[in-house]
């Protein structure tokens, strides 16, 4: 975890660290389940967490995916106290440090700067969300893949298909005739 420009110490940032608790999820295991109130945040030491939510005929669609080395929670659960619209899975085998709420409110009150730390992340993990989706604006669907394919070559190698198709709204047909004819053309 960075020390953000210094807003942390070192001291600091030992106290934060000694209360996140590490779990590992298995893949298909929730972080966050609908209709739960996100009391935690999450950080992905090792994984990769999709945030999704049914559509109006109850199908998955995936939001977004949390790689490693980001935080992530359901932030207007979290905030607001109100149940989640969304649910937050992990895709593969995942290493995850949790940090909850109360101890999080606990820690601002007695490290002032954790606060700043914590609107700091919040802010860069919701511009980094708003650019990585961007993409999905544009564009037939080849092109979201393609352009799925050169920002996220790792994600690709792991996230199943479906998740895939889900993100880029499109069906796991068409990914499958696009990924033919992608590998078609060499």
């Amino acid at each position: 975890m960075l020390g953000f420009g210094a807003i942390l110490s070192e001291r600091d940032i030992a106290i934060i660290l000694e209360h996140f608790q590490v779990r590992v999820y298995r893949s298909e295991d929730y972080f966050l389940e609908y209709g739960e109130v996100a009391q935690e945040i999450g950080f992905v030491e090792k994984g990769i967490v999709r945030i999704y939510k049914p559509d109006r005929d109850g199908n998955e669609v995936t939001k977004y995916f949390f790689r490693e080395n980001q935080f992530f929670t359901d932030l207007e659960s979290y905030y607001s106290g109100i149940p989640s619209s969304e649910a937050l899975q992990a895709v593969v085998d995942s290493e995850i440090y949790a940090i909850r709420k109360t101890v999080i409110n606990k820690l601002t009150e007695e490290i002032p700067n954790f606060f700043i730390f914590l609107k700091t992340i919040t802010e860069a993990t919701l511009l980094n969300k708003i650019k990585d989706n961007d993409f999905l604006n544009f564009g037939d669907a080849k092109t979201k893949y393609r352009e799925f394919l050169s920002r996220y070559p790792d994600l690709a190698l792991h996230i199943p298909q479906h998740f895939i198709a889900s993100y880029l709204k499109i069906t796991p047909q068409s990914l499958s005739r696009i990924r033919r004819e992608i590998a078609k053309k060499g």
